[in-house]
């Protein structure tokens, strides 16, 4: 079965990739808001944006889930902002009380580390880390009486409680986990649970699954097979010439007004934003439906590439990166609390009605290039 997953931005600043919703930002109403449209409209849960200058992740995630019934907060956290032992005991404290619902998403990307007294820290090193991290973590969530002492992280005779929901069968939160860097892929495939991919073409993202797949054989898991997902914006509408206006609208926009996105400049250094911005040279439809023009103008992250197309154009185009192993997705697009219903209500049925055993897996030799 698929897990499908919105986005929440998680910012003060209203204006978020061209949200046009101008009050609330920062407040527990109009998160909650979200968070409740989030449960009608279909959907899982969603991806909470962390970064610094944003409000904390993990507060927002515990507030969110104390009002709603079914939201699974995926949240995102960094190594360096949270300690392994603070992290365990907090995510295994939530997902109890909440019944197993938390999701978490590791962050290694850069930030602003020294803001929050993580400036010391060698930046180069940052996977080296993200993978103790993890590998403590899961210890912590699992074992009693852990004792760890590596390069960047000790712990004596430490103890989690309570444990998260349904260890005593080997469940714990998912692992989420994103980067395109050959020291990434080595981390994702050794620890995490799911590798994220941006919105990349079907040729690209079946190359990474192939060479993950590859990775993780080669050094034994410990635990499940590593699993794909896709955070990618999805601009959906009644007809696929109604999507093409709209979206071709919304880069409009961007070219006049600028992409409302902090976090782009510092994201263009990283290895997967760099791989989506070379996208535009191969040019600006790939495949069926992906529109590589939003980041000439600014888009970054999960806004520099688009699917577009009506509901049915856009299920298509997600079922085929299905076929190549991806199972969970995070999507999005603005003005959030509306997309969340229009995509919710319009694509989530049709990708239900071909969940895995009604789809026919394709081979690297049928992807486009």
């Amino acid at each position: 079965m698929g897990e499908y997953l919105w986005y929440i931005p998680n910012t003060v600043e209203p204006g978020h990739r061209g949200d046009d919703a101008h009050e609330g930002w920062g407040t527990l109403e109009h998160s909650t808001e979200l968070a409740h449209a989030v449960e009608d409209h279909g959907w899982a849960g969603a991806l909470l944006g962390t970064g610094w200058g944003r409000p904390d992740t993990f507060t927002v995630a515990a507030s969110l889930a104390a009002r709603t019934t079914t939201f699974k907060p995926l949240i995102a956290i960094r190594p360096g902002y949270w300690h392994p032992a603070n992290f365990a005991s907090a995510a295994a404290t939530l997902d109890q009380l909440s019944r197993g619902r938390v999701l978490v998403n590791i962050v290694s990307g850069l930030d602003d580390p020294g803001a929050y007294g993580d400036g010391e820290f060698d930046p180069s090193r940052r996977y080296d880390r993200t993978l103790e991290f993890l590998r403590l973590v899961r210890r912590l969530w699992s074992e009693e009486q852990v004792t760890f002492h590596g390069e960047h992280y000790r712990v004596d005779d430490s103890t989690v409680r309570p444990r998260p929901w349904g260890a005593e069968e080997g469940r714990h939160p998912r692992l989420y986990f994103g980067g395109a860097s050959e020291a990434a892929e080595k981390v994702a495939a050794q620890e995490a649970d799911v590798q994220l991919f941006w919105g990349e073409p079907l040729d690209g993202v079946a190359e990474r699954i192939e060479r993950l797949r590859g990775l993780s054989a080669g050094v034994e898991r410990g635990h499940r097979p590593l699993e794909f997902g896709l955070r990618v914006t999805t601009v959906v509408r009644d007809t696929t010439e109604e999507a093409w206006l709209a979206a071709e609208e919304k880069v409009a926009h961007m070219a006049r007004q600028g992409a409302h996105d902090p976090e782009a400049r510092q994201r263009r250094t990283a290895v997967g934003q760099r791989r989506l911005l070379d996208l535009q040279e191969r040019g600006e439809v790939l495949d069926s439906c992906l529109y590589t023009t939003p980041g000439r103008y600014g888009g970054g992250g999960a806004g520099t590439t688009w699917l577009v197309g009506s509901a049915q154009d856009v299920a298509d185009a997600l079922n085929r990166y299905r076929a190549l192993g991806v199972t969970h997705f995070v999507l999005s697009d603005t003005p959030y609390r509306e997309e969340i219903a229009r995509v919710g209500d319009r694509l989530l049925p049709l990708l239900r009605q071909t969940e895995p055993g009604t789809t026919q897996p394709i081979t690297r030799t049928e992807v486009p290039a």
